[in-house]
């Protein structure tokens, strides 16, 4: 968005009040932000027959590539140098998101605050166990810490 926002408003196509407006949109929409400011870009330069170009020439490549990738996909899909391979790739995201969801707890593991972490650990676990969805464990979570956190701030914050 910010290489289009560039592009136009060089080019004097877009004005940053129309790039904004552009932004807003795009945000509310539902979907991909960047697939909505390519459609609204393109019918605020040309109306009708921008948008559907704008549309077409922002999700067709993308589109061509991902099915050619799951064309292929299914053609290699039994083979097993391509199963431990996915493997691989699976366990080294896991990995990924592990050690930086560790890097952002890193500042809040201390003794004041690993009791409330414990419990809320031990509780997320629960209802995993229990399969209840992720969306309710993050609601649940959220509602059990703000009763043990209580009302408590940061001295810094007023």
């Amino acid at each position: 968005m910010e290489l289009l926002r560039r592009t136009f408003i060089a080019k004097g196509a877009l004005d940053e009040t129309g790039n904004g407006g552009l932004v807003a949109v795009s945000r509310l929409t539902p979907g991909t932000n960047i697939l909505a400011y390519c459609v609204g870009l393109g019918w605020s330069l040309h109306r009708w027959p921008g948008a559907l170009v704008s549309l077409a020439a922002s999700s067709l490549p993308a589109s061509t590539i991902v099915c050619a990738l799951a064309a292929a996909l299914v053609r290699i899909h039994a083979s097993p140098v391509v199963t431990v391979i996915l493997a691989a790739a699976v366990l080294v995201a896991t990995l990924l998101v592990f050690s930086s969801a560790a890097a952002l707890l890193r500042p809040y593991a201390n003794r004041r605050s690993a009791l409330r972490a414990s419990i809320v650990a031990l509780f997320c676990g629960a209802l995993l166990v229990a399969d209840v969805t992720p969306v309710r464990i993050l609601l649940l979570s959220a509602a059990l810490g703000a009763c043990i956190g209580g009302a408590s701030r940061s001295p810094d914050v007023e």
